[in-house]
């Protein structure tokens, strides 16, 4: 009997779709049984990003059936429906059946949901959050997200919007943000928005920045950028870096408030900024939060792996 699980990870910038032996997975393994993984280029939109992923998919299964998918996506998804709401990052997807496009394709059950959520369920399941039962797993990198497990299962709200922390407000009259307010997590913290402000800084303040500036002459200015020229020295890079760290300190502290879970498990590309980074988050949000409330903040396990061992998760479901 066919024993295959495919995970599918559409994230904002990259496409991952991996397998692993089910059998392997309930006995304890950790291991891929194969994984591929392409870069969207700049101009991608929903149909390439299907199409890509589909490819990569049938290329890793090489003519076996799998017996079940799981399906992280990096946008607003229905876990119910298996539709797709959009993306804030790739165009045309705006109501896209995913589930029954997937089914077709590879004639095997399919659950998705976002990609906070389902991370969330790898590192409760696999990861850094194995055995609690309330987290909340956020993803720092293209953008700012969240999911929740809640007395130890994933909790989406009524309409699978829950966790969206990325949009707390910090700053209500700070920078616009894409989702239409100011001054939210994600327009501190996310990748692309620091990128962007270290840009528009270098350009006002010319006397700044100079191992940004001569770094960013060589390749396009990013997150990972302004992370090597804080390390090396340079004082707007650390400013940027350190401001993102603030707003999600901010937005941890006040979820701590509201919520009072055990722990927060921090993933995505933006958290290898460094340790002034994770000691600036760990600091904002001890101040921020009420005295009596006690939770821990630690890196994910998983690294960029949580979207694929929570899509593995949700597979299970499945079976």
């Amino acid at each position: 009997m066919n024993d295959l699980i495919l995970a599918l990870d559409f994230g904002g910038t990259k496409l991952t779709a991996a397998t692993v032996a089910r059998s392997e997975v309930l006995s304890g393994g950790r291991e891929w049984l194969a994984r591929q993984r392409v870069f969207s280029p700049a101009n991608a939109d929903a149909q390439f990003d299907i199409s890509t992923i589909v490819t990569l998919g049938k290329q890793i299964l090489k003519g076996a059936a799998p017996q079940s998918i799981g399906v992280s996506f990096g946008g607003p998804a229905n876990y119910a429906t298996g539709m797709i709401r959009r993306s804030d990052h790739v165009p045309g997807w705006e109501n896209t059946p995913l589930k029954r496009l997937l089914e077709g394709e590879f004639a095997a059950p399919v659950r998705l949901d976002n990609d906070a959520n389902v991370a969330a369920l790898g590192e409760q399941q696999f990861g850094a959050g194995k055995g609690y039962q309330d987290l909340l797993y956020i993803t720092v990198s293209t953008g700012v997200g969240g999911g929740w497990i809640l007395a130890g299962r994933p909790w989406r709200g009524r309409d699978g919007m829950a966790g969206e922390i990325g949009h707390v407000v910090v700053d209500a009259h700070g920078p616009d943000c894409l989702c239409g307010k100011r001054g939210c997590v994600e327009r501190y913290a996310s990748g692309p928005y620091m990128a962007q402000d270290a840009r528009q800084w270098l350009e006002q303040e010319p006397q700044r920045g100079a191992i940004l500036r001569e770094l960013s002459r060589e390749a396009p200015l990013s997150a990972k950028m302004l992370a090597v020229a804080a390390r090396q020295g340079d004082e707007l890079a650390e400013e940027i870096l350190l401001r993102g760290a603030w707003a999600l300190g901010v937005g941890i502290g006040n979820t701590a408030n509201l919520m009072n879970p055990s722990l927060f498990v921090l993933g995505g590309g933006v958290t290898k900024a460094g340790d002034p980074w994770w000691e600036t988050v760990r600091r904002i949000a001890g101040e921020t939060a009420l005295n009596d409330m006690v939770f821990d903040i630690v890196a994910a396990a998983l690294g960029d792996d949580a979207p694929l061992w929570g899509a593995v998760a949700l597979a299970l479901y499945n079976l």
